[in-house]
């Protein structure tokens, strides 16, 4: 018999967090590491090039490499046109069920010190590895120790780069190509984690998308310069029109407004505003995946009632893509489901 001292109530540890009706509604967040962790073959494949496109300010030009002959190149960074034959970067994304062990990564070296010394390129300046699951102690232990890496790679090549680096012939390690290894420069290889990628990744404009969370911190907007630009001729040319109706005259251009103070006064406020709300445009624009931001801009509609009011109403995506789309002016009907969320002010 199990005796009673050994079983006990069970006492569910409450999180002394606080948490938010958002919390309520989808439950605590995933962390974004743990996320990856899941990714399916084709979530890590568009991740990771999310990511590399982040580096097009570091490199002149991004690549991706695939297939089988990829010669142990998977996204390379080209410091200039000479490309391969230049300064570059190589990054060797990994997806497994494990965090990458030194077994995962052998060949992997050895395709880098047979190809750069069969000149099919010159050796990279930096070679990342990098895993889904995130690289293991011993991988980072040898990593960070580039003596005991190229003498663990010494006593690893016949077993998996011999008949593993190309399948049309065997290379053994001998004659010139061991005098090659001996004289590599194994401080080249390295490792970047998930995290580093995610803080990369934030970066640019597939991350609100991928892992939620909203947008970036808004940047303070821009002054309007002392002089207008061509940007906001239209706009400043609707303020002068509505200034003239209201004066019962003809404005040609913003130095008319001299002789009004107040006017000159709201001019400048109105551009300020103008200032305002591009800067918001563009940010919310620049800050989510191209085409979402039209996208959503095609989404709301303004529909004024025969009482007046103006209601808000949200154009769901199935029917949105529906040819005879409505547009200014056009009578419609608002409806929505029983279960539908609606927010009703006052």
């Amino acid at each position: 018999m199990i005796p009673q001292s050994d079983l006990r109530d069970l006492q569910p540890q409450v999180s002394s967090g606080t948490f938010s009706p958002l919390h309520v509604q989808i439950g605590v967040p995933i962390p974004k590491p743990t996320r990856v962790k899941f990714f399916s073959p084709e979530e890590w494949e568009v991740f990771t090039e999310e990511w590399a496109s982040s580096l097009k300010d570091e490199y002149l030009h991004i690549r991706r490499f695939g297939g089988s002959g990829d010669m142990g190149v998977d996204i390379a960074g080209f410091c200039s046109d000479q490309r391969f034959e230049g300064i570059w970067d190589n990054f060797q994304c990994k997806r497994y069920d494990h965090a990458l062990r030194p077994s995962d990564i052998w060949v992997e070296i050895g395709k880098i010190i047979y190809y750069s010394y069969k000149n099919e390129y010159k050796a990279p300046r930096n070679h990342y590895f990098i895993g889904s699951q995130g690289i293991g102690t011993s991988l980072e232990k040898l990593l960070g120790n580039p003596t005991e890496l190229r003498s663990k790679m010494l006593e690893n090549w016949d077993q998996y780069c011999l008949k593993n680096i190309t399948s049309t012939q065997s290379i053994p390690l001998i004659a010139d190509l061991k005098t090659y290894f001996d004289n590599f420069d194994f401080t080249i290889f390295s490792s970047k984690s998930v995290v580093e990628l995610i803080e990369i990744h934030f970066k640019t404009p597939f991350h609100s998308v991928r892992f939620g969370g909203g947008l970036p911190i808004r940047p303070i907007p821009s002054t309007p310069p002392e002089n207008p630009t061509n940007d906001e001729s239209r706009y400043i040319r609707y303020m002068l029109d509505a200034y003239g109706d209201s004066l019962g005259t003809n404005l040609s251009d913003i130095s008319t407004l001299e002789s009004y103070s107040h006017l000159k006064k709201h001019y400048l406020r109105q551009r300020e505003y103008f200032y305002h709300a591009e800067s918001l445009k563009n940010f919310a624009r620049d800050t989510v995946p191209e085409g979402t931001f039209i996208s959503l801009q095609e989404e709301i509609y303004h529909v004024r009632l025969e009482s007046g009011k103006l209601v808000i109403a949200t154009l769901p995506n199935v029917n949105r893509f529906r040819e005879g789309q409505p547009t200014w002016d056009d009578q419609v009907y608002l409806c929505w489901d029983p279960d539908s969320c609606v927010v009703l002010t006052i």
